[in-house]
């Protein structure tokens, strides 16, 4: 390590979900497509979402979504998840992906976004979000 090393960027957040897209979630360029990311970023959130709501939630929103560049398949994408806010039903996170492309050396961020989870009880009614330890 150098005294430069603190310069690099890093994802901010838990890692909660790690996967590697297939030629079957791209496009004729060879290009992720960004539904398949965007639906890799939901998973995430709703698993951070389950473990605070301590149970059954939906995605309500998504905001800021910013692609900042191709993903490639066969790249290691890792989601990274922050709860950025919790309401009375109502939980936001913040979700970064990074992408460690098979040739290259540092990861890369590929893109972020805001996901809004609201707990639901059994019934799909909005329930209260537990208080947190």
């Amino acid at each position: 390590m150098t005294a430069f090393d603190d310069d690099k960027p890093s994802p901010r957040g838990d890692l909660a979900l790690q996967v590697v897209p297939l030629p079957a979630d791209t496009n004729a360029n060879g290009d992720v497509f960004a539904g398949w990311l965007v639906k890799q970023m939901d998973l995430a959130a709703a698993t951070v979402a389950g473990r605070v709501s301590r149970g059954r939630n939906a995605t309500v929103a998504m905001d800021r979504m910013e692609f900042l560049s191709p993903l490639r398949i066969g790249s290691q994408v890792g989601c990274y998840c922050e709860l950025v806010d919790i309401g009375r039903s109502s939980m936001k996170i913040n979700v970064e992906v990074w992408t460690l492309d098979r040739a290259a050396e540092h990861p890369r961020k590929v893109t972020e976004g805001l996901f809004v989870y609201v707990a639901i009880d059994e019934h799909g009614r909005i329930r209260e979000v537990p208080e947190q330890n």
